[in-house]
């Protein structure tokens, strides 16, 4: 469950969002930084820091954005923007061949499987559900914010949009070792 903890400033934003999107913002880009610089030092690889790095961009430009124009019309869809940049940086890391997953998963693989085709493709097919549920997320949301259906209905969007993935992505791996087993391979 590692990878849960490059989404802390995401859930945090979506938490302290509530009492202004600037101060959502500023404290998911703190623990974004907070996070990069922890693992830094901790010579974790660049390539299981690809969320972080693209967590820390968006928050970046979203406080500015947010400080600058606090009355924007932007405000109101900044959850679906949220999820947007998610899914826009996890399509990107499919589109270039190094599935943000990867580096994760290579922290918790044994070195032997890194280059197998079985572990590359695990992490295409984790990360495409991560990309599909922040699209679907991020337009559901985006929905809902011109339907002004609150908060009652966002949420559970939002909450859908990371659960859903996480548990496939605890799953997945399983029942494809459970069918190579099963063949014999």
């Amino acid at each position: 469950m590692n990878y849960l903890r490059g989404f802390i400033p995401w859930i945090a934003f979506a938490v302290v969002s509530s009492a202004g999107w600037q101060w959502g913002a500023v404290t998911a880009l703190v623990i974004g930084i907070a996070l990069l610089v922890k693992d830094h030092k901790a010579g974790v690889a660049g390539d299981s820091l690809i969320l972080e790095r693209s967590t820390v961009v968006f928050f970046a430009g979203l406080a500015v954005l947010a400080f600058a124009l606090p009355h924007s019309g932007l405000r109101a869809y900044s959850g679906a923007l949220a999820l947007g940049w998610l899914a826009l940086t996890a399509w990107a890391t499919l589109a270039i061949g190094r599935p943000f997953t990867t580096g994760i998963a290579k922290q918790q693989a044994p070195r032997e499987v890194w280059d197998t085709p079985v572990f590359r493709r695990i992490n295409v097919v984790i990360t495409a559900a991560w990309a599909a549920a922040f699209t679907l997320s991020a337009a559901a949301l985006t929905a809902v914010y011109a339907s002004h259906l609150g908060s009652g209905v966002s949420i559970p969007v939002q909450v859908a949009g990371f659960v859903l993935p996480a548990v496939f992505t605890a799953r997945y791996p399983d029942r494809v070792r459970a069918r190579l087993a099963q063949a014999g391979r």
